[in-house]
């Protein structure tokens, strides 16, 4: 009668001492993983900040490419505009001179 409450206590040791390494593996594993992943996330912050600064780089050398543009078509309308006054006082001109 003895016997039969020793050989489960000894049957159930051996079935949790065989269970525990298992969960220890996969706790190392676990750990393992999230280890990896927080290295991953860590390496994240640098890529991060550097492809942020190569974005401001890129933004003001657009933002300088447009000021440039502005500044030559504005240049060029007033070449225009004053294009069409020359054009103007010399229609003027001719006309006068005609009368004459």
């Amino acid at each position: 009668m003895k016997l039969i409450p020793i050989s489960i206590l000894a049957v159930s040791t051996l079935l949790l001492s065989s269970c525990n390494p298992r969960k220890e593996a996969v706790d190392d594993q676990a750990a393992a993983s999230k280890e990896a992943l927080e290295q991953e996330k860590d390496a994240l912050k640098p890529a991060a900040k550097e492809a942020s600064a190569a974005a401001d780089a890129s933004a003001e050398v657009e933002k300088a490419r447009i000021k440039a543009d502005l500044k030559s078509n504005e240049a060029q309308i007033e070449a225009d505009k004053k294009k069409v006054e020359a054009e103007a006082e010399a229609a003027k001109a001719k006309i006068d001179a005609e009368e004459k």
